[in-house]
């Protein structure tokens, strides 16, 4: 569960970068928890391709595991804050 939690995440994180960047307004914060998004995507993919090739499940739907995904879910976003946070005090 915590895969599609962040794949998801890391899809919607890089759309909005996307959208910001034609609107002629690219922020670094995006573009950064967009970027540490897809890297735990990545890492989750393969603990789920290594779980898959010893016998388990290929997603973990478990409770504990969607709570593992709420959580890194939560470090994005408190990334992205302190992100923000540090680029509106740089820009005045």
């Amino acid at each position: 569960m915590c895969e599609l939690m962040t794949l998801a995440a890391a899809i919607l994180v890089s759309a909005a970068f996307a959208q910001a960047s034609r609107a002629g307004r690219p922020s670094a914060a995006l573009g950064t928890t967009a970027l540490a998004l897809w890297g735990a995507a990545l890492m989750w993919s393969v603990d789920c391709v290594q779980s898959f090739r010893e016998g388990e499940g290929l997603f973990d739907l478990s409770g504990g595991d969607a709570a593992l995904g709420g959580l890194i879910l939560a470090c994005a976003a408190f990334l992205y804050a302190v992100l923000r946070f540090r680029e509106r005090r740089a820009s005045r």
